[in-house]
């Protein structure tokens, strides 16, 4: 009796081990100047493959919109296409317009920020040139379940954002109140109230709070980010 029961532990063991989720991430390349400049640098998983998948779907999709700035969900296509419809667009733009200077410019960086057994942390950044006064740059966080592939929300992540947006607000009014002269946190947010970033991601250092351009006012000139210590914050995540 006491055989059977240790072979069954040692089958039971063996397919737990076989079952065991691996997410290991690679760096992904993809660079031409045929035409536009074009450069892709993103995190790509491998592992479990069920996971990794949705983890690189998510992550493809999203490229591929920032790319050909479209707002559908176009899982058929490839980055290849996206990169060769990019291209083509450029030279039509050339051949409208001969004599002009302008270069097209993609350039896509991500990188994992933070992993732990509860959450993967990716930011993606995207700078696009297509021949406007100025390239648009833009940082979007994904934070993944491990154990599934499948995205958090805030909702998953956060247990009281009442209380964290207070953390978030006083952070920024005392930077707006130490960088500019008289402006208060109205001015920021277009004369309204202030709201939620768009975008958070985790690091080793902390809780990355993120606002892209055009979602505060020009006195930030660009990006605003500041890291706020888990310390301060843990109490209000359900992931740390």
């Amino acid at each position: 009796m006491k055989k059977a029961r240790l072979t069954i532990l040692i089958l039971l063991l063996l397919i737990s081990c076989k079952k065991k989720v691996q997410v290991d991430f690679s760096e992904d390349i993809i660079e031409t100047s045929e035409g536009a400049d074009i450069v892709l640098n993103f995190p790509k998983a491998a592992g479990t493959k069920e996971i990794t998948d949705r983890i690189n779907q998510t992550l493809k999709n999203y490229i591929i919109k920032q790319i050909n700035g479209s707002e559908n969900d176009d899982t058929d296509r490839n980055l290849k296409d996206a990169v060769a419809t990019f291209n083509n667009d450029y030279k039509t733009f050339k051949n409208d317009f001969p004599d002009t200077a302008q270069q097209w410019e993609v350039f896509i960086d991500g990188e994992v920020t933070y992993r732990s057994p509860q959450i993967i942390s990716i930011a993606i950044t995207s700078y696009l040139d297509t021949g406007g006064a100025h390239g648009n740059t833009n940082v979007r966080f994904f934070n993944f379940d491990p154990k599934t592939g499948e995205q958090y929300t805030k909702k998953n992540l956060l247990s009281n954002a009442q209380g964290l947006s207070e953390v978030i607000e006083k952070r920024l009014k005392e930077d707006i109140q130490s960088d500019s002269d008289n402006n208060v946190i109205k001015d920021a947010f277009f004369g309204k109230d202030f709201h939620f970033p768009e975008t958070i991601g985790y690091s080793a250092e902390g809780l990355i709070i993120l606002y892209n351009p055009y979602e505060m006012a020009s006195y930030a000139q660009g990006i605003v980010e500041f890291t706020i210590p888990f310390s301060e914050v843990k109490h209000f995540l359900k992931i740390n």
